[in-house]
């Protein structure tokens, strides 16, 4: 058996933990640069007239009159208090699978002896107990099942946000309860061709023929299929592959016209992301820049353009990314723009062990790897960017995302940690 478990509203679940003045009122957090609403709670979404990723601007006014409480995005919080509830987790099962910052399956194998229903209450109240975070637990022998569950055991009150697939009544009563567009697997063109054909629920879906499912949606309809059947089909991963490509890209927080301060964020990007590179021991062959002005301007020049440079060697050191960061954007960059965004991507991903030297070029005399070790190691140990390129500057707050309704990181920082008044 499979568990899916899932963070209720998460992202304002977290503000809400660590603010219980907030428990039973709307909340809302914000996309990057407080651009639209992105995520809502329960109490939220109840207020039917607030539409999600419609921009802060048009409706603030409406957000003050109902009295909702709106965020800027504050991941580094999320991240923290997601790597919480994953240990959590650790501790149920020696398998997780973390499928996203807020989902995770669990492999319940040789649980046959227990009480799946009373297990998945075991976890769902001691992820509330030990973080405050409500979540759903969704229990079945499949993964696409376990989704299902889960979907139900939020959506059906009575289900107290526990539900177990563990019979084929249970499972019939599922699938017949499930709208086809809502199974996990099937996207919207695949549920409109099924409507036509007169398939409007999961269970009308696993009844028709295998063929024509292997033909008309490939084999990963055919996994769906399979799946919501009761055959299990979808690999269990609890380590996930090296990614093939690394990149960021953030609007900053005001036009940036001079090279400098973009060669800065820049650096601060190349940063970030060759520390995940080293992180899974992978090196990059090539190195993406691109910048871009506000095509929704109507009163700014448009221009945008992007540059790849190939490395002589692949490499995870920071300060070789960011020469070659730097030489690509000296070359797309042009005065008299006002630029809303600059991004990098690594790509040509490699493992280290993997890296061969190269006839032609001619070895730096200096060796950064002790030194990238050192930076590593202390931003593990005191916080992201403590110590950073010199390249990266000391301007971070003049251009980064605008984040005027963050709250604090309660967590990770110290100066940001709660205070309790003992009067």
């Amino acid at each position: 058996m499979i568990a899916l478990v899932d963070c209720n509203s998460f992202y304002a679940c977290c503000e809400q933990v660590f603010r219980p003045d907030l428990l039973g009122k709307p909340v809302v957090v914000l996309s990057n640069n407080d651009g639209c609403v992105i995520a809502a709670n329960k109490e939220a979404k109840a207020i039917t007239d607030i539409p999600m990723f419609e921009p802060v601007f048009k409706i603030k006014d409406q957000l003050v009159a109902r009295k909702v409480n709106f965020f800027s995005s504050n991941y580094t919080l999320y991240g923290e208090m997601s790597q919480r509830v994953m240990n959590i987790l650790g501790t149920f099962s020696p398998n997780v699978e973390i499928y996203s910052i807020d989902e995770a399956f669990v492999d319940l194998s040789g649980m046959n002896n227990f009480s799946l229903y009373e297990y998945g209450h075991l976890i769902k109240d001691t992820i509330f107990r030990n973080t405050g975070l409500p979540v759903g637990v969704g229990i079945a022998p499949t993964k696409v099942l376990a989704k299902l569950a889960n979907r139900m055991s939020k959506k059906i009150e009575e289900n107290n946000h526990v539900f177990v697939i563990d019979s084929k009544e249970k499972r019939i009563e599922a699938l017949k309860w499930c709208e086809i567009g809502d199974v996990w697997g099937i996207g919207r063109k695949h549920a409109e061709r099924l409507k036509n054909i007169g398939v409007f629920n999961a269970f009308q879906f696993t009844e028709i023929p295998l063929q024509w499912v292997r033909k008309e949606m490939t084999v990963v309809g055919e996994r769906t299929w399979r799946e919501l059947r009761g055959e299990p089909c979808k690999e269990f991963v609890t380590q996930p592959p090296p990614k093939k490509g690394i990149g960021t890209a953030k609007s900053f927080g005001i036009k940036l016209l001079d090279l400098e301060r973009i060669e800065e964020a820049c650096a601060y990007y190349i940063s970030e992301v060759s520390e995940i590179l080293r992180a899974q021991k992978s090196c990059a062959t090539y190195v993406h820049v691109f910048i871009v002005t506000n095509y929704h301007s109507n009163v700014d020049k448009q221009y945008s353009n992007k540059r790849t440079v190939t490395l002589d060697i692949p490499t995870n050191d920071t300060f070789k990314l960011i020469t070659a960061a730097r030489k690509a954007l000296v070359e797309i960059y042009k005065p008299g723009y006002r630029y809303k965004k600059v991004g990098v991507d690594l790509s040509g991903i490699i493992p280290e062990e993997y890296v061969q030297g190269n006839l032609f070029h001619q070895p730096s005399k200096l060796n950064n790897e002790k030194l990238i070790k050192t930076f590593d190691a202390i931003n593990r140990k005191f916080g992201k960017a403590t110590i950073s390129s010199g390249l990266v500057g000391t301007r971070v707050n003049e251009w980064e995302l605008i984040k005027k309704e963050r709250s604090s990181r309660y967590t990770t920082q110290w100066e940001e940690l709660l205070c309790i008044n003992s009067e």
